[in-house]
């Protein structure tokens, strides 16, 4: 265990008399983690057991921690919550389970949609009655370039939206019952105005799941289609083409929690790895007598403690209305960095071990070189940084 993680642990201890990090952790290690393997499956077994943990969740007091108390949440505000986050995303099903994944939904929405909208999904959302995805990533765009969107919502005389086009790398839409889509509706390719956010019910005519786009064998990411699907005016999110400064705000804020939940992942790994080292035992001795595994626990910890500081910044200038892109940037490219690298020198100290499916650590490995594309690849993060500081 890495003892300098207490100091954001021990103040996340004031906000509920008793430590809620502390709880939040045991959940998560306790009932969240046996469970890892069948919520990874998917299917209807999957299905009901995140129904089961949620529900004991509940029955704790760890439900949407992070969301507004109007709708049906904790309320706790977002510094609050970063102390959590960390121990929230050890497991990369915590968040869903404790009902905080929907924050950056139920954020944007409740800024940024209508009247009906706000009445009819905030406080579903909030409650786990509804699940909502993103979509913003096409086949044939680069993701890293949303002004040559190609999907194209056009206004119909009755003042409602047809939206036609393909996105890919949709977490979670196999479950969702809105999905934000991410549309040009004025202008031409590479304009940075006429792009808009659209929010499709998923029992639309026109929506349809293309296929399941396993990563590095595990599923969760879908290709979807939208073949003239027709919205009520009302669904446009914000205003009609200025989708990208809403898109930017919520990027920022899901990067940031992406990378406090890496952290709890190498944390997770971190610790995994010392255990062996003190536990596995040679002719000549423990694993933790031998020099070159020192060198592994010594480089792990000096990312992870590296790393904290930067994600803690980013957090802090985000919750305080600043600009963040360079920090978030840094934060970003650190974080992927530290959860592949840990979870690797885990894995090199388990041995064989590692790569089965007896620990966590082949998942780990894997959110780890997913990090370094997720939310921007690493060198548009390099550059984006880079050219801020030197300008």
């Amino acid at each position: 265990m890495d003892p300098y993680a207490s100091d954001t642990r021990m103040s996340a201890a004031a906000i509920d008399g008793t430590s809620l990090r502390e709880r939040v952790e045991a959940f998560v290690a306790k009932q969240v983690m046996p469970q890892e393997i069948l919520l990874d499956a998917g299917g209807p077994d999957a299905a009901a057991a995140r129904s089961q943990l949620a529900d004991a969740a509940r029955a704790e007091g760890l439900w949407a921690l992070p969301l507004p108390r109007e709708f049906g949440g904790r309320g706790l505000s977002f510094a609050e919550y970063v102390c959590l986050a960390e121990a929230e995303g050890a497991s990369d099903h915590g968040p869903a389970v404790l009902g905080s994944a929907s924050l950056l939904d139920v954020r944007m929405l409740q800024r940024h949609a209508g009247d009906r909208v706000r009445e009819t999904y905030l406080k579903r959302l909030v409650s786990g009655e509804v699940h909502a995805a993103y979509a913003m990533t096409e086949p044939d765009t680069p993701g890293t370039d949303p002004t040559l969107t190609a999907t194209r919502a056009t206004e119909a005389p009755d003042g409602s939206w047809v939206l036609s086009g393909r996105k890919w790398f949709v977490s979670g839409a196999q479950d969702a019952d809105v999905i934000t889509v991410l549309a040009r509706t004025d202008g031409r390719a590479s304009d940075r105005d006429g792009l808009s956010l659209l929010l499709v019910p998923t029992d639309a005519p026109g929506f349809r799941l293309v296929r399941e786009l396993p990563v590095l064998g595990v599923g969760g990411q879908w290709e979807i289609a939208l073949d003239e699907v027709r919205l009520p005016k009302d669904h446009l999110i914000g205003e009609r083409g200025r989708a990208l400064p809403i898109a930017r705000q919520r990027l920022q804020l899901g990067r940031t929690l992406r990378c406090l939940r890496w952290l709890g992942q190498a944390q997770r790994a971190y610790d995994l790895m010392c255990e062996r080292t003190r536990t596995r035992g040679q002719s000549s001795g423990t694993l933790a007598e031998r020099q070159l595994v020192q060198q592994h626990v010594f480089e792990s910890l000096l990312a992870i403690r590296s790393t904290r500081p930067l994600v803690h910044k980013a957090a802090a200038l985000l919750d305080a209305g600043h600009d963040a892109r360079v920090e978030s940037g840094l934060a970003k490219v650190a974080a992927a960095r530290t959860l592949q690298q840990v979870a690797d020198s885990a894995i090199q100290v388990y041995g064989a071990a590692g790569l089965g499916p007896d620990t966590a650590l082949p998942g780990l490995l894997r959110m780890g070189r997913m990090a370094r594309l997720l939310d921007g690849p690493d060198e548009l993060h390099i550059t984006s940084v880079a050219r801020s500081v030197l300008r």
